[in-house]
């Protein structure tokens, strides 16, 4: 079981006073975090890629580079690429040169995004937006097996024929993670791809969404793979303080603020307190609480869905650094360590 984090940045406005970090400053924790994930033991941190005031990262390879010079261990993946408005050629390109750059610790996850906004400002047409995705999945595969890549064309990309993608990466192949939200035929794709799915989990209840894993390694069996070895991964929402109710009291300002933008967006009505709360319980989407809490709540997504990596997000919307940078430390420190325990003693000797 691999555990850690995820961030998109988040720089929105401080809920309290207005204000906004740099996007220099910004980054410059987002470095720290990375360097403190490392060091608490964590195995894994992800950059997300975001093409919006809030959020300064729009190129996350950037940013994993810079990380791997700070770093040694930890693994350094994309959360998500935006693969649809993305040329593959490029991201193999980077994620490979990420590769040699960690000596062999670069991800690639490929998602179609949550938000749109790199699909106008690179020139496409939301109508494709899954055709896109596909075509480019197709092609960012094909391109990891074999340095002189033929491929047919699709839209918006012309047809390769016998060109070489150089560097190659380190690792053979690269890793590349499907990342699913809540559309089944996602996760029935990348089962039939054997690829592993990293299945993002928001809102809602959490073991409502167990028929997704089911359903991805159902087709990852009709399609002749083995099951049992199809890697899942579950993304959701947390935050780490000592005692449960600091916890609560220092996200939800920020938390509540960047959902109620978003929502204004998208048309969804203004969130609340009491439904902010209702989600901190056993069996709500946000692992939000003190070390034995969250890891009670890793504990049960780990008994629904079996899965092999639990990554984080910790900072959804604008939270103080100092304030993050403990959540990481408790979270490596004392709820990984819960959860291995727990996890251990579940698995028979032999």
């Amino acid at each position: 079981m691999e555990f850690g984090l995820y961030s998109f940045g988040d720089n929105g406005p401080d809920p309290h006073t207005g204000e906004r970090r740099s996007p220099a400053q910004r980054l410059r924790d987002l470095l720290e975090e990375i360097e403190l994930a490392e060091q608490v033991g964590l195995d894994v941190y992800g950059v997300g890629e975001h093409h919006r005031t809030d959020f300064p990262v729009s190129a996350p390879a950037m940013v994993l580079a810079a990380a791997a010079a700070r770093t040694r261990r930890i693994r350094l993946t994309s959360a998500v690429t935006v693969l649809g408005s993305e040329d593959p050629v490029r991201v193999y390109q980077q994620y490979a040169t990420l590769d040699l750059l960690s000596n062999g610790r670069a991800e690639v996850m490929a998602g179609r995004g949550s938000f749109i906004e790199s699909f106008p400002l690179f020139g496409h047409d939301l109508a494709d937006y899954e055709r896109l995705f596909e075509e480019r999945l197709d092609l960012l595969l094909r391109v990891r097996e074999n340095e002189v890549v033929d491929w047919p064309g699709g839209l918006q990309r012309p047809a390769i024929r016998g060109r070489s993608v150089l560097p190659r990466a380190l690792q053979q192949p690269l890793p590349v993670w499907v990342a699913v939200g809540g559309t089944p035929a996602s996760a029935v794709r990348a089962g039939t791809l054997g690829l592993p799915m990293a299945l993002a989990i928001i809102g809602g209840m959490p073991e409502r969404f167990v028929p997704f894993v089911e359903l991805y390694r159902d087709a990852g069996r009709r399609a002749g793979h083995d099951a049992a070895s199809l890697p899942v991964g579950i993304n959701i929402h947390g935050f780490v303080a000592p005692d449960s109710q600091r916890a609560a009291d220092l996200v939800y300002p920020s938390y509540s603020a960047v959902m109620d933008r978003i929502g204004r967006e998208r048309g969804w009505p203004p969130s609340s307190r009491e439904q902010f709360d209702a989600s901190l319980t056993p069996r709500g989407a946000l692992a939000i609480g003190s070390p034995a809490q969250v890891a009670e709540k890793l504990i049960q997504h780990q008994r629904w869905f079996g899965h092999q990596r639990q990554l984080v997000q910790m900072t959804v919307g604008t939270l103080p650094h100092a304030d993050v940078m403990r959540s990481i430390e408790l979270f490596g420190t004392q709820v990984v360590p819960a959860v291995r325990r727990e996890l251990a003693g579940a698995v028979p000797s032999p």
